[in-house]
């Protein structure tokens, strides 16, 4: 017996019939003689529904009513798939966020996890229950309720795996598990059958969109396997973990993540991975003095406005060394405040000119075995050259190399490295059998 929590977007409950599918699901699950927890996310597009019907009567909503609001969503979804599971003569119990001991801090829209205290979930489990949990929200401390952003489910149902010691946590989207690439940009994309964590946190920080990346923080934090996987089909997903599946979730697992050694692995690719970002603008300080303490103000400037920058580029032109050029892609939401408060700062900093560029994307290759073998750059570099394609900037880690371009160029870029480090399939793939990759 395994314990088990499945976590379903909001495409696998879209409509009745997607909602009967998940329930038989669950339920051929927990007949397997597994115990079973299922965080649920609000059904298809409810949960732009309710922020359009909320922006007709207001532009200045109040947080902490937006969040009952948002939360609403997931409570219908919870509640009709217990109901579908007991129609199929599994007992079901739904619970809401704060009901499953999901404590968090008190800001509303965005908060996070403090702790976490499941004992009506446990009880239910060890009763021969399915436990149903709504996803994306909890309780604060002040028992007010709260939103956990975007992707929030996904990072309930690593949470409760956590507490609960599960032996995995499913996902379930709608495309079989983790691709090479975005296979609505490359058709050709092939499925990972396995992948550690930390290239699947660099994936998922740099634009891969089917996990959302603090539930990959959580999973990494405390050790939780992943397994990604399509509710619309039976095929084999993606394992996620630094260590092979135990042999009990042999049949429920892709077979690659059942090795329990190197030998029985073929041997790992250099490359697992390409993910994309298009939602990146570029801000370049141009003329700040090339003193001690400038760049850091800049970024003091940017972080006080929460921005977050991963990419840094400084330039000092040869004939003028007492100057420089600072350059940096961050979120485009995050742009417009950057640019205010350090126009607002101008005199402080002594730049000549910001500008800005809305008009870029960022490519970035991932692969642990970047650490081992020499030339990735180059084959890189190489690609994007025969493509006919210019860099912009230009950074790494250990298990990364991200680049941005021009926008126009993003798609064909992605085509170009996929194809130059042999990731293209020799049969199609990928399906995306809800639309949206989510």
């Amino acid at each position: 017996m395994a314990l088990i929590v499945q976590k379903y977007g909001g495409s696998s409950v879209a409509d009745v019939e997607a909602m009967k599918r998940v329930a038989k699901r669950v339920v051929d699950t927990h007949k397997a003689g597994h115990q079973v927890v299922v965080v649920v996310s609000a059904m298809g597009d409810t949960t732009d529904e309710l922020l359009d019907t909320a922006a007709e009567l207001t532009t200045n909503a109040p947080k902490r009513e937006m969040d009952i609001l948002l939360s609403a969503g997931e409570r219908i979804s919870m509640a009709l798939l217990s109901m579908a599971v007991n129609e199929l003569g599994v007992p079901a119990t739904a619970y809401t966020g704060a009901q499953a001991g999901i404590h968090t801090d008190s800001h509303h829209g965005k908060a996070q996890i403090i702790g976490m205290v499941p004992e009506r979930v446990a009880r239910a489990i060890h009763g021969g229950e399915v436990a149903i949990v709504a996803g994306f929200q909890g309780a604060s401390k002040d028992e007010d309720t709260t939103t956990l952003g975007r992707g929030g489910s996904d990072t309930t149902a690593v949470a409760l795996a956590a507490a609960l010691h599960a032996d995995v946590c499913e996902i379930y989207t709608d495309v079989d598990g983790l691709f090479s690439a975005d296979p609505r940009i490359v058709p050709k994309a092939h499925r990972l059958r396995t992948i550690s964590q930390e290239e699947t946190l660099e994936l998922a920080a740099h634009g891969a969109k089917i996990l959302h990346l603090r539930a990959v923080e959580f999973a990494r934090r405390f050790n939780v396997p992943l397994h990604v996987r399509s509710s619309f089909s039976e095929k084999e997903g993606t394992w996620i973990s630094n260590a092979p599946a135990h042999p009990d979730l042999a049949g429920l697992v892709p077979e690659a993540a059942l090795a329990t050694s190197k030998e029985e692995k073929v041997e790992e690719p250099i490359i697992s991975g390409i993910a994309h970002d298009r939602s990146q603008d570029k801000i370049t300080v141009t003329n700040v003095p090339n003193t001690p303490g400038t760049a850091a103000r800049v970024f003091e400037i940017a972080a006080e406005v929460g921005a977050n920058v991963d990419m840094i580029v400084q330039n000092t032109p040869v004939d003028n060394p007492s100057r420089a050029n600072i350059s940096f892609p961050l979120p485009e939401a995050a742009a417009r405040r950057t640019l205010d408060a350090l126009e607002a700062r101008r005199d402080e900093l002594g730049f000549q000119e910001l500008r800005y560029n809305p008009n870029i994307g960022k490519l970035s290759l991932v692969g642990a075995g970047m650490r081992t073998n020499p030339g990735v750059s180059a084959k890189l570099f190489g690609a994007l050259s025969a493509a006919g394609i210019n860099i912009d900037l230009i950074s790494t880690s250990e298990i990364r190399i991200s680049v941005v371009t021009d926008l126009e160029d993003l798609d064909r870029a992605v085509q170009a490295v996929h194809t130059a480090f042999g990731l293209d399939s020799t049969e199609s793939e990928a399906v995306v059998y809800g639309g949206t990759g989510r």
